[in-house]
């Protein structure tokens, strides 16, 4: 039965009215637009996406509300555009509903680093949904919204979407451009999208797909329909499983769900081959290397001067940009700022990030690799356990940052991923959602979104709106 896009907003907007105030998934709700755009929807010609309601991750530009990448810096940001992303959501008849909470700047692994205070997964408030598009993953998880956006810099659309049980892709860098994505890093950063199936998800990804003019590093592709396999069977398929998919800093309820996922595949027809990815297990170090290198560059331009927080009653350009910066920064992007310029200074430029580049390339060829042996996907866990408590991990960055052990990989490789909801662990009496992981070749994403859509199936884990 299909509904009017007046009443698919009017849906929407009760939900969040019903749930926000609990998980804190949005920061802004856009009301009177998302009414008054959906009326006009109605009224115009049928459109590839009318009426489909999205959440907008709140580092990504939309004129309308702000853009405040959750952050103090930025807390009264108004955008003059939209992001190219945005456009294209329009322009297919998508209606905007609000802007989703995130880590600052995403700058984080579970959405508690945000300045408005952390989101909660919906399956369970007592904990996190991931990070750092906690928001929008929350947002879809719990019926919020229909899809939504996030970015995805080191597992930032795959990680939340494996915590709150929903599908989450991140396209090969340079598919979707990035103009009106605030850079974190910006040879790894990457708009993706949210959905509670591999349909919605292939559908979303290529209305905001193709060529840009106004990011030159958007490749001029424009084979941009990544629903084509998606009812592909699952013999003839392929998965490369590599041994740090069973690491032992994996928790014993994800690796029950992981290899009753590898069985289940197994026995539909899937062919499951063990692989050696050799320098994954450097991916994390390298990473965080890399991408406060580039966040340290990138950030230098909030300084009190060009725009965003500026400190009054200061007496010198000094005191302008430290007390600015140190007023609008919260600890985390802080820790990052401090950590990539050290890894960029004199006497440590060639000692952490000459040397970590070299790590990504090594990582790039190690996929590579498996890939010309004619594996369709590498197939491991989303993260190495469920959601975690809120504030469990806070006072040990390490651990989150052990967070992203299967997603950096396809960051660093520029390769495109999904996680797709494989099953539930039981946890303290409470369900909560496991992911499974895929990474593809490069201008993989229909046969990636095929193989997802395959454990979709097997495993009838996605669609499924947190009500707990």
């Amino acid at each position: 039965m299909s509904h009017s896009a007046v009443e698919s907003v009017q849906a929407s907007l009760d939900v969040i009215g019903a749930r926000n105030g609990e998980l804190n998934a949005f920061l802004q709700v856009f009301e009177a637009e998302a009414a008054a755009r959906a009326r006009n929807v109605d009224a115009g010609e049928t459109l590839p996406l009318a009426g489909m309601t999205v959440a907008i991750k709140d580092n990504i530009c939309t004129r309308a509300g702000r853009t405040t990448c959750a952050s103090r810096m930025l807390e009264h940001y108004e955008s003059p555009f939209d992001a190219t992303a945005v456009e294209r959501l329009e322009a297919a008849g998508a209606v905007i509903v609000g802007k989703t909470n995130l880590d600052e700047f995403a700058m984080g692994s579970s959405c508690e680093h945000s300045a408005f205070g952390p989101t909660r997964n919906p399956w369970d408030a007592s904990r996190v949904p991931g990070g750092s598009s906690g928001g929008s993953a929350a947002a879809v998880a719990a019926g919020m919204c229909d899809v939504a956006l996030g970015s995805d810099t080191g597992g930032s659309v795959r990680q939340p979407a494996g915590l709150c049980g929903v599908v989450g892709v991140k396209p090969t860098y340079g598919r979707v451009s990035r103009f009106g994505l605030v850079a974190f890093a910006s040879s790894l950063d990457q708009i993706g999208v949210f959905a509670r199936s591999c349909a919605d998800a292939a559908r979303v990804l290529g209305v905001i797909s193709g060529p840009d003019e106004r990011d030159a590093t958007s490749a001029q592709r424009d084979d941009t329909d990544f629903t084509g396999q998606l009812g592909r069977p699952p013999e003839g398929l392929t998965l490369g499983v590599p041994s740090f998919a069973r690491d032992e800093a994996v928790s014993a309820d994800t690796r029950d769900v992981f290899e009753a996922t590898c069985e289940a595949l197994r026995a539909a027809g899937v062919s499951l081959v063990d692989i050696e990815l050799p320098h994954a297990a450097h991916g994390v170090a390298a990473y965080y290397i890399v991408a406060p290198a580039e966040a340290s560059s990138n950030l230098a331009r909030y300084d009190g001067v060009r725009y965003g927080r500026r400190a009054e009653g200061v007496g010198s350009l000094d005191e302008l940009y430290t007390r600015s910066r140190s007023e609008g920064f919260g600890h985390e992007v802080q820790r990052r700022i401090m950590l990539g310029t050290h890894v960029l200074s004199s006497g440590y430029h060639d000692a952490y990030y000459v040397n970590a580049l070299r790590v990504r390339r090594r990582i790039k060829q190690d996929y590579d690799a498996v890939f010309a042996r004619g594996i369709d996907a590498v197939l491991t866990p989303t993260s190495p356990s469920p959601a975690f408590g809120i504030g469990e991990k806070l006072d040990d960055p390490m651990a989150l940052y052990v967070e992203d052990l299967f997603t950096v990989g396809a960051n660093l490789a520029g390769l495109p991923g999904v996680s797709v909801p494989a099953g539930f662990a039981s946890v303290n009496g409470r369900e909560l959602p496991v992911g499974a992981h895929l990474v593809g070749p490069a201008w993989g994403e229909a046969g990636l979104m095929g193989a997802a859509a395959v454990i979709e199936r097997i495993r009838g884990a996605t669609g499924r709106i947190a009500t707990a």
